[in-house]
């Protein structure tokens, strides 16, 4: 079983940067692929970013040169730097983490709770 709490969200004005954090309870991440996904509200959750255990990393193409995913094994911890933000980043982000190559929702095995993001124009 893995706990995963994202911490970081908050409110931003658009141009500006946010720092998120999730942080990984239970087991040690691994050979897991940590992701981020994100789900506004009225739409379908989507995938933003993951990395994988050689720090490879992809990315949505919404968010490319703009975002930056990390991780700290000593600490269990994977980051998502987001910087010149967007009133469209606006939703709840949230990390997930999954032992397949998937991008869909329905392939991951873990969720967090979830952290708000808000950017104001």
């Amino acid at each position: 079983q893995v706990q995963l709490v994202e911490s970081g969200g908050g409110l931003v004005q658009a141009g500006g940067s946010l720092r998120l954090s999730c942080a990984a309870s239970g087991r040690t991440f691994g050979t897991d692929v940590i992701c981020w996904f994100r789900q506004a509200p009225g739409k379908e959750r989507e995938f933003v970013a993951r990395i994988f255990v050689s720090d490879t990393s992809t990315y949505h193409d919404s968010v490319k040169g703009r975002f930056t995913i990390s991780r700290d094994n000593a600490k269990n911890t994977v980051y998502l730097q987001m910087n010149s933000l967007k009133p469209e980043d606006t939703a709840v982000y949230y990390c997930a983490v999954t032992r397949t190559v998937s991008l869909d929702p329905l392939g991951m095995d873990y969720w967090g709770k979830g952290t708000l993001v808000t950017v104001s124009s």
